[in-house]
């Protein structure tokens, strides 16, 4: 979809620049970011990558990682840091500072009042809003679509496989809605035994129909395929393939997770200075309203959505519409409830 572009002013250009080394100096130099692969880093690349390597000189090496994470925590460990910036949720980011994963980020850099209050932590800086989603194909069901997060769950009427993301985050939350949770009730429902158990025992009645799904670009492939007939997946990805390949999927909103992905630099990391100037210049509205030319997810940056036009803007996680029907991922929840739910979800996986 065509975007307005704006173009920077000299004095804009000039002070992004002033964060960054010169090109000169960086020619040697080179970071390491770390993504999820697929359209989403070819947003980050065409948004972010080439603008700071044509600024700066240093040159961006892309890597993705389904799970980045473990290899963060290995790399570190063994003393072989080679990643400088990480992509990763909110509850991921404020566990990986609490642990030592991360490092803190240099918030001279970006002006905190330029930016959502969700995209400042200590470690990390947000980049986009995005939202854990359910999706289908309305050429394969037509009729008296899905409306709610109950639906997916309903193999009667809608019968088929369903795609669902191979985590507990998210997961856990829709089928406590799908179960009957009030949306405002959820996390405080997950916070007891008796909630897990009741979550828990919500998947089963799915488990032999699920389809697992680890990479962010396998969702609309499950849909495209007819491998699935519904199936969670971020937003961006339904979206993108409805207006890139014409694809006639449908985003159900009702109980939408929607959630802040941060950009991060790795503890340790060869170029960390460059990583820290790298992040900050993430922050910039235009940089961020290009990359809504190749994803439908949410800037971070407040000015950012000014430059949007008004259709798309409706289409986003963050629109007044769409999130009275969802539910913001408490990170907070998760960054401590993570590492236990986990265990308990591998667990009820290999049963």
């Amino acid at each position: 979809m065509p975007m307005k572009k704006t173009i920077l002013g000299a004095g804009t250009f000039l002070a992004i620049c002033s964060l960054l080394v010169t090109a000169s100096e960086a020619q040697e130099h080179k970071i390491t970011v770390v993504s999820y692969g697929g359209v989403y880093t070819q947003s980050q690349r065409e948004a972010f990558y080439k603008p700071f390597s044509a600024a700066t000189g240093v040159r961006v090496q892309e890597e993705d990682a389904v799970e980045a994470w473990p290899q963060v925590k290995a790399q570190i460990e063994t003393g072989k840091v080679t990643w400088d910036v990480v992509n990763g949720e909110t509850a991921t980011i404020l566990q990986g500072c609490e642990t030592g994963l991360l490092e803190p980020f240099d918030w001279k850099l970006v002006d905190k009042s330029k930016l959502i209050p969700e995209a400042v932590t200590e470690c990390g800086v947000g980049g986009i809003v995005q939202a854990s989603v359910i999706a289908y194909d309305a050429d394969k069901i037509k009729g008296d679509a899905p409306k709610t997060v109950a639906d997916f769950w309903d193999l009667k009427k809608f019968p088929g496989k369903r795609g669902v993301r191979k985590t507990p985050i998210t997961t856990l939350e829709f089928a406590l809605m799908a179960d009957g949770v009030p949306h405002d009730k959820v996390y405080q429902v997950l916070a007891t035994k008796e909630g897990v158990d009741r979550a828990f025992r919500k998947l089963d009645e799915i488990k032999p129909s699920i389809v697992w799904w680890e990479s962010s670009s396998s969702p609309p492939q499950l849909l495209a395929d007819g491998e699935v007939a519904m199936t969670t997946s971020w937003n961006g990805r339904i979206t993108q393939a409805k207006r890139a390949d014409k694809k006639n999927f449908v985003i159900v909103w009702d109980g939408q997770n929607y959630d802040v992905d941060f950009w991060a630099v790795v503890k340790g990391a060869p170029n960390k200075e460059n990583a820290m100037k790298f992040v900050a210049s993430a922050t910039d509205p235009q940089r961020q309203a290009k990359q809504m030319d190749y994803v439908a997810y949410g800037p971070t940056a407040v000015a950012a959505m000014s430059l949007l036009p008004a259709d798309f803007a409706a289409e986003l996680p963050s629109s007044p519409n769409n999130l009275k029907q969802g539910i913001r991922n408490d990170a907070k929840f998760w960054a401590e409830h993570l590492e236990d739910l986990q265990a308990r979800f591998q667990a009820w996986l290999s049963r």
